[in-house]
């Protein structure tokens, strides 16, 4: 029989209820309630031996979570559900949670530090220490290949202390690597009551490097738990992975855990081979997984976009996991991989996990849905808060995602035709996608630091080189502008884009076009436009101000993808003050989380995008061109149906009504330069943003809509130097809701402002900042 520790209400409950005194009492475990208040629908309450949360879910629901403490170990002695007006229902019993991490060390890679070096930036230990947070090319894990094998391996030349030969630190060593699972030590519980939720935090919480408290939310209007250990660390540079999951679920004849598989069919497992000590790996599709006790359910999955550090695939590497611990009991829950499952070190080296500053909460949650009924119910009433992973249409919009390296062009030469079908542009737009722009890459040599042209130096050698680059450019080019015409309809469009590598400009250059443009790198005398006899108008580009030419000629835009980071490290930070970026038609930069994602962070991308947002637009605001916008990214390279597309990346829902033809697509582009847009991952919509009034009497109004729980809006803005701003909680919103917001907001002083809103899985919806008139 378990001894198991009261968790009690407070100490003036316990001395009326037994009416001993305080010398008993001290031996007693007191849980804080000043911080909860009875609210209708959500309440806590002294059942001894345990503490009692009761709650009203969704469709007639009504919850019930019984938690005790079982030698330091927080345990959920009782879930049980009800119909209103029927008996209760225990669909589990005696659970325990269950966490475990993997920790690392934190590296910067080669490829942030060369455009460092190309801009002279001196690469000391205080300059790898201001970016090394924001590695992509980094995998703390793999002790596979001692150099870090990868694109970005070695091509850096030796200075400065830095070698060539992989990231700087390098190799990693074994004992870098810890793996842990949290103990607990609670002899408490705090009660807090936050608008329509209920936490209880229990404390002691011990997992490796962290130390914090186990956390449980419910949500009043929902049957949403969400469980998760916050924890900080004070070692510097931990990269790590966490799963998470409950344990300690019965076996009888009806046990059993189900999910779909990638290929979207139902799979399960009643539980009855042997007993496996490790956990097994599930690939679940749309990283859900269900297990069925009796007449109820219990469905288990992550955040459905911070769970995930960015990657160039979206291969399901088994999000979900099952283990049989006896032949009585069973544990269930979520993970993350330790490395990439292709073998191809492009890939391996690409594994970068999550940072942990020092000090920060660090946030490591899993949610559970439990229902009456099946395991496939409760798992498709989960997928409710993602919209089963497809984008919500929305009236005049249309849904896009920029900078898909599913080399387009390069595939369709070698299928023969553009009509072939692509696996990547099917599942997109299965998605919900409506315009989709993948880019082909062309990596420029035609410069010097200075982005003065090259082509007068070039031995011949060289020169043959770069004809032969160009006439393959020029084919890649061709086969994508033909592969939009012929695969694009009046609700799918596909718009070609290119990104080039080491351009003018330093970093990597997106260029979206309003219509078919055909360019190649300038060779010697040649001019920079001309015409071919194959594709008509052609531009030879050779130097930053040739490019510029071209793409104010042409009406197309520019966009630095994942700036401050990757190539573009530095960027555009280093060329605020050029005319490239102050030219209208440098539209801004592409946004996309993981780069660099920090499990403390309640806003995805919190600390490389969003600052930057708010810095570009300081940098404008005295000068006479728009503010710079924010376009979704992807990354990622081939992708099919069965992988988790829905996961990786944001959307950018645009403002327009209808799609135009390949051949023309200057719509979209203007669209994007003048029309309403926002950047989101899904849950989060903001289908209108506007500032009314002046002065101190203006007011930010703002229409959202949500699945999961909404968190908070903010209102942030600048006066050309600063930045501020205003948050506004939500916690007294219910799931699935729309409203329109009406902020207060004294425009003096200020040059612009923006608004955002974010869910309780750091989801959320980005709006483009807005210029405050002067009168």
């Amino acid at each position: 029989m378990k001894l198991k520790a009261s968790v009690i209400l407070s100490a003036s409950l316990l001395l009326l209820h037994f009416g001993i005194g305080e010398t008993a009492l001290a031996q007693g475990i007191a849980c804080s309630m000043s911080a909860y208040h009875e609210t209708i629908g959500l309440t806590a309450e002294q059942t001894l031996p345990s503490l009692t949360v009761t709650w009203t879910g969704d469709k007639n629901t009504v919850l019930r979570l019984q938690f005790e403490i079982d030698h330091g170990t927080p345990t959920i002695d009782d879930l049980s559900l009800r119909q209103e007006g029927k008996a209760w229902v225990s669909i589990a019993s005696n659970l325990v949670p269950e966490f475990t991490v993997v920790t690392g060390v934190r590296r910067i890679s080669n490829q942030q530090l060369e455009p460092l070096a190309a801009l002279h930036v001196p690469l000391t230990a205080s300059t790898i220490s201001k970016y090394r947070w924001d590695a992509f090319w980094d995998a703390p894990l793999d002790l596979s290949d001692p150099q870090q094998s990868g694109p970005y391996s070695s091509a850096l030349p030796p200075r400065d202390g830095i070698s060539a030969a992989g990231q700087p630190g390098l190799p990693r060593k074994p004992s870098e690597i810890e793996h842990s699972k949290a103990t607990y030590n609670a002899t408490s519980c705090r009660v807090i009551s936050d608008g329509l939720r209920l936490i209880v935090e229990f404390p002691g919480v011990q997992l490796g490097v962290f130390s914090g408290v186990l956390r449980y939310t419910v949500f009043r209007g929902t049957n949403l738990i969400r469980q998760e250990i916050v924890g900080q660390t004070d070692k510097q540079w931990v990269a790590y992975k966490y799963d998470a999951g409950l344990t300690g679920f019965p076996i009888d004849s009806a046990s059993r855990v189900a999910w779909r598989d990638p290929s979207n069919s139902w799979r399960q497992d009643r539980l009855r081979a042997g007993v496996n000590p490790e956990a097994v790996p599930l690939r679940a599709r749309n990283r859900v997984v269900a297990a069925q006790q009796g007449a109820g359910s219990i469905a288990a999955f992550p955040p459905p976009h911070k769970f995930f550090w960015s990657r160039e695939s979206a291969v399901n590497l088994g999000h979900n996991w099952v283990r049989k611990d006896s032949d009585m009991s069973f544990s269930f829950g979520i993970r993350q991989s330790e490395h990439e499952d292709y073998d191809h070190p492009e890939f391996l080296a690409n594994w970068a996990l999550y940072n942990a500053r020092p000090g920060t909460d660090q946030l490591m949650t899993v949610f559970f849905y439990p229902s009456l009924g099946e395991a496939e119910d409760a798992i498709d009433q989960s997928m409710a808060f993602t919209h089963h992973d497809t984008y919500k249409p929305l009236p005049g919009f249309q849904v896009m995602n920029h900078h898909y390296h599913m080399e387009m062009g390069s595939r369709l030469l070698r299928e023969g035709s553009p009509a072939a079908q692509l696996d990547d542009l099917l599942a997109l737009k299965a998605l919900g996608l409506t315009i989709v722009s993948p880019v082909d890459a062309l990596s420029f040599t035609a410069f010097d630091e200075a982005g003065e042209p090259l082509a007068a130096k070039e031995a011949p050698e060289s020169l043959k080189r770069r004809e032969q680059q160009n006439q393959q450019w020029l084919a890649i080019t061709a086969m994508s502008i033909a592969a939009a015409k012929v695969q694009s309809d009046d609700r799918f469009l596909i718009l070609p884009s290119q990104e080039i590598y080491n351009g003018p400009f330093g970093g990597h250059t997106d260029l979206l076009f309003s219509h078919p443009v055909y360019w190649d790198e300038r060779r010697p005398g040649q001019p920079l436009a001309d015409t071919d006899p194959k594709f008509g108008k052609m531009y030879h580009i050779g130097s930053a101000e040739d490019l510029m030419t071209m793409v104010r000629a042409e009406g197309a835009i520019i966009a630095m993808p994942h700036p401050r980071s990757k190539g573009s490290t530095g960027f555009p930070d280093a060329i605020k003050d050029r005319t490239p970026f102050e030219d209208p038609s440098f539209f801004g930069f592409g946004a996309r989380w993981g780069m660099g994602l920090d499990g403390s962070e309640r806003r995805l991308c919190d600390y490389r995008c969003w600052p930057l947002l708010d810095d570009i637009s300081n940098w404008v605001t005295d000068k006479a061109i728009p503010l710079k916008k924010i376009l979704s990214i992807s990354e990622a390279m081939a992708q099919s149906a069965e992988d988790d597309i829905y996961a990786s990346a944001p959307v950018t829902y645009l403002q327009l009504a209808e799609l135009p033809a390949p051949e023309d697509v200057s719509t979209v582009i203007n669209a994007l330069k003048n029309d309403y847009s926002f950047w989101t991952t899904g849950e989060v919509l903001a289908p209108s943003f506007e500032l009314r009034g002046k002065g101190a009497e203006a007011t930010i109004v703002a229409d959202v809509e949500w699945t999961f729980p909404l968190d908070f809006v903010e209102v942030i803005w600048g006066d050309g130097t600063t930045t501020g701003r205003k948050i506004v909680s939500t916690t007294d919103l219910p799931p699935f809701g729309k409203q329109r917001f009406e902020i207060p907001f004294d425009a003096r002083g200020k040059k612009w402002v923006r608004f955002a809103a974010w869910d309780i899985a750091s989801d959320g919806a980005v709006l483009q900042p807005i210029r405050i008139p002067t009168k």
